[in-house]
């Protein structure tokens, strides 16, 4: 009997569980995915490094996914709250039939888990099959061969998918029995004349948040994008404490004065439902000051990590092609193999014991760096005070700098296709591809600052950084070599040599010279460090795919709990106020006008929050920025426009369906 009850009630009741089964479903799909990564790794033809690469990535979504369990516990707890508000009469109606609170509570229980087995089976289907285009994005990530390809099925994802969800159902529903024993009869029977209480705040007191709000959040975006240097970390958490009471403050303070304020102008006020509408945006908005605010700060946080994420991907893809010309580059430094000379037999005798000789290369170059007892603190003299009090981490009086002599330099910069250098014989040049000190350098460059080598003084040529690097790099790291006439590093002390090199031969030669450098270091022989231009990919991709994976998952997830929150308060508020709509109909406003005024309540509640989120993450991305300053981000147009179309279709599709939900409650509860 209790079971028909129940299955018949979820038939009834299908719509207003529509949000809270889609958020279900999405959550299921989502955790899926993401902890099915490591079953994608299987059937792709990838190398060992890139396995122990996609294992590491693995066991960081691992303790993600505790992370995404705990807000989704929360996120379904808040969704079966408001069902139950939502079905407080028809409870009370069992109540007054004779029914006691235990079959009401089994009625529930048995409701919760269909609607819960239900959307765990379907976000399984889902997650199954999109999680093989995983395994699409994690091939074309590792230039995996994919002619192998077969579908994959991951029961360590499955386990995981059900042990978390049912732990959490688990919470739900206790919950539930619990909520369901506190209601007395009247309460249950009288719910949907009941709203909540809604207190009258002073004006003043609220213009008064409203300038100190305004003035906080300004501050706080001054503070991180003028003040902050990627380093301050305890004045980044202070200007998030900040931001955060900012954000409550604009927010509460908003509901006690936007109505009184759009009042002035009748014109506007009185046209059409719109003072309907303001003031039942006036009333939720009184009502969910802190829900809104958290969904303001977690769309902040989504749109930060997506457009991030996404940004180191694009920047690392063109870094890997702009820094690494060549396809290896081999440097040794004098501190860690005191037998080197400085000449091209120190590396061959090393690479001929794996049987490679200069016949395999195409083309190479060698060059030497030198020490000459200057420091930072000599080549940036007049900046000195500025970079400690902006750069209090960085030692210049230990910072030793790096000497070349320009004819090296230039056999490498014709190799990679930089810019060469002709310098007079009382003249350096500084070369620098990391734009923050490249930054500090030009100002001690265009101020003329001078060195002295052996007691002679060079002055620099340029008045600026150019921009240049020695080896392969999977980002820009150079802080900074200074390039001296010829004649300058004859008695300089030898710092390190590096030898950049293009194979010869055709991929399957490239092959096996790649398996002789993994040899020599598996081994232990090579005195030297190897920045193979394959090596540097396979690393370089698996840390994007790292930023990428992680930076999706926690973005769709915060995504789907905001727009949750938003769609089902929007459905309480619907079912509210379905006696204002019915007053409405009574003096003969259309359909038409009522579902207008419905749209555009609903899509202010939705816009409120997104819109200060927006306004936040305009300064975000510029911290992200300083935080990420290696990767040297620039364009951040593609990853922001990424980023909002996963915001228009998560968020959007949330809208759409609670608009469709909420016409359909005032629509059917009018008829009852």
């Amino acid at each position: 009997m209790l079971f028909k009850l129940s299955i018949r009630n979820m038939r009834k009741s299908i719509k207003d569980y529509m949000i809270y089964f889609m958020t279900l479903v999405l959550g299921v799909a989502v955790f899926y995915v993401f902890n099915s990564l490591e079953s994608q790794q299987a059937m792709l033809s990838i190398s060992n490094d890139t396995r122990e690469i996609v294992a590491l990535i693995t066991e960081m979504i691992n303790y993600v996914s505790v992370f995404v369990s705990i807000i989704l516990g929360f996120l379904i707890v808040y969704a079966n709250n408001f069902l139950i508000k939502r079905r407080k009469k028809e409870f009370g109606v069992y109540m007054t039939l004779g029914m006691g609170k235990k079959n009401i509570s089994v009625i529930l229980l048995v409701e919760t888990i269909l609607i819960g087995l239900l959307s765990l089976v379907i976000g399984l289907i889902i997650g199954i099959f999109a999680s093989q285009l995983t395994s699409i994005i994690v091939a074309k990530m590792f230039s995996a061969d994919m002619s192998h390809y077969q579908f994959v099925y991951s029961s360590a994802a499955t386990f995981k998918s059900i042990l978390y969800f049912g732990i959490i159902y688990l919470i739900v529903m206790v919950f539930n029995m619990i909520s369901i024993g506190r209601y007395q009869l009247i309460d249950l029977l009288q719910a949907h004349r009941k709203n909540e209480s809604i207190k009258t705040k002073n004006l003043g007191i609220c213009v008064l948040l409203f300038l100190v709000s305004v003035g906080m959040l300004a501050f706080a975006y001054y503070q991180v994008t003028q003040v902050f240097n990627g380093s301050q970390i305890e004045l980044l958490g202070q200007m998030i404490l900040v931001g955060c009471v900012g954000t409550f403050l604009l927010f509460y303070s908003l509901s006690g004065f936007i109505l009184r304020v759009v009042q002035m102008n009748k014109g506007h006020y009185l046209k059409g439902l719109n003072c309907f509408v303001l003031r039942q945006m006036n009333a939720t908005i009184n009502t969910t000051v802190v829900s809104i605010s958290i969904i303001c700060l977690l769309q902040f946080f989504t749109i930060c990590i997506l457009s991030t994420a996404f940004a180191i991907n694009e920047t690392i893809k063109k870094d890997l092609r702009d820094l690494n010309p060549v396809d290896v580059s081999i440097t040794s430094y004098v501190s860690m193999n005191e037998g080197i000379q400085g000449n091209e037999s120190d590396v061959f005798d090393v690479l001929n014991k794996v049987d490679i000789t200069s016949a395999d290369f195409s083309e190479y170059t060698f060059a030497n760096v030198y020490n000459a007892n200057v420091y930072m603190k000599d080549s940036l003299a007049p900046i000195v005070d500025e970079i400690h009090d902006s750069f209090p981490y960085l030692q210049l009086d230990d910072a030793e700098e790096t000497f070349m002599s320009v004819s090296d330099y230039n056999k490498i910069a014709k190799q990679f296709g930089n810019e060469q250098i002709e310098l007079a014989n009382n003249q350096y040049a500084a070369i620098c591809d990391y734009d923050n000190m490249k930054n500090l350098r030009d100002k001690s460059l265009s101020k003329g600052t001078p060195i002295t080598i052996n007691g002679q003084s060079l002055v620099p040529k340029y008045d600026h950084c150019i921009y240049g690097f020695v080896v392969n790099s999977a980002s820009h790291m150079n802080m900074g070599i200074i390039v001296v006439p010829d004649q300058f590093v004859m008695n300089m002390e030898l710092r390190a040599m590096h030898f950049n090199a293009d194979y010869a031969g055709d991929q399957e030669h490239t092959k096996l010279m790649e398996e002789r450098f993994r040899t020599l270091e598996e081994n232990g022989d090579l005195a030297y460090t190897v920045y193979s231009r394959i090596a540097m990919a396979e690393n370089a991709t698996g840390l994007t795919a790292l930023f990428v994976f992680i930076g999706l998952y926690l973005g769709i997830i915060f995504l789907i709990s905001g727009a949750a929150i938003l769609a089902l308060k929007q459905l309480s508020e619907s079912s509210d106020n379905v006696e204002r709509y019915k007053i409405l109909r009574k003096i003969g406003t259309s359909e038409r006008m009522i579902n207008h005024s419905l749209f555009v309540q609903i899509g202010i509640f939705f816009a409120m929050p997104l819109s200060l989120a927006c306004i936040h993450s305009i300064f975000g991305i510029q911290v992200a920025n300083k935080l990420l300053a290696l990767f040297n981000q620039n364009d951040m147009l593609a990853p922001i426009a990424i980023t909002a179309i996963f915001i228009i279709m998560i968020y959007g599709s949330y809208f759409v369906i609670t608009y469709l939900g909420s016409r359909s409650i005032i629509k059917e509860d009018s008829m009852v």
